[in-house]
């Protein structure tokens, strides 16, 4: 299978003082990892980080996925309006662009079911050729933004923001992004769909 689908490696961050020190169990890492390796179809290899709440130590590993390759980074934790929460701050430092629908339409979705979603101060950026989007801090947001809302018969009536995110990275050089339809389907422009490896 793996000659089907182009190698993809993946920086998944979860941010987080009292994990980061075994206060308690982190969730964010399991929940994007799952998530991930559901909705997509290519071999994947994950950059797993645990780290406090501390803008230069994000920055910096922010910084790290993306010179190791990972085409894509998730960040997980620390967007909220609270004084430790700088997530979306060490984001910006690191961008060469940023990519606003992203945040936009995650408050959007949890708005959905929560009102505190305007507290929210995700953002997503790209950096070289890496495309990084910082999510919710609680799995059952980070699978809802992701994968967007659907009706009782599975029909998407709100698009999750990982559709978009495959064709984000063709557009910056990356790997072809390949997804499982059930999960979460990719859109791309007929001109950018590359036809079934045979």
């Amino acid at each position: 299978m793996s000659s089907l689908h182009d190698p993809v490696k993946i920086g998944i961050v979860s941010i987080s003082d009292r994990a980061s020190t075994g206060v308690y169990e982190d969730k964010g890492l399991p929940a994007l990892q799952t998530w991930l390796t559901q909705a997509l179809k290519n071999p994947l290899q994950f950059e797993a980080r645990l780290i406090p709440d501390e803008k230069e130590r994000i920055s910096a590993t922010l910084v790290e996925l993306v010179d190791a390759g990972c085409s894509l980074v998730l960040t997980t934790g620390g967007t909220g309006p609270a004084i430790r929460d700088v997530t979306p701050e060490a984001t910006l430092a690191i961008a060469d662009k940023e990519m606003p629908g992203f945040g936009e339409q995650m408050r959007q979705i949890s708005l959905k079911f929560v009102p505190t979603a305007i507290l929210s101060r995700q953002v997503a950026v790209i950096r070289g050729q890496s495309l990084i989007i910082n999510l919710p801090g609680q799995p059952k947001s980070i699978a809802e933004t992701l994968e967007g809302l659907k009706d009782s018969q599975g029909q998407s009536v709100v698009h999750g923001i990982f559709a978009a995110v495959p064709y984000c990275i063709d557009l910056i050089g990356g790997p072809y992004l390949e997804t499982n339809d059930e999960v979460c389907k990719a859109f791309r422009p007929k001109t950018a769909i590359r036809p079934p490896k045979a």
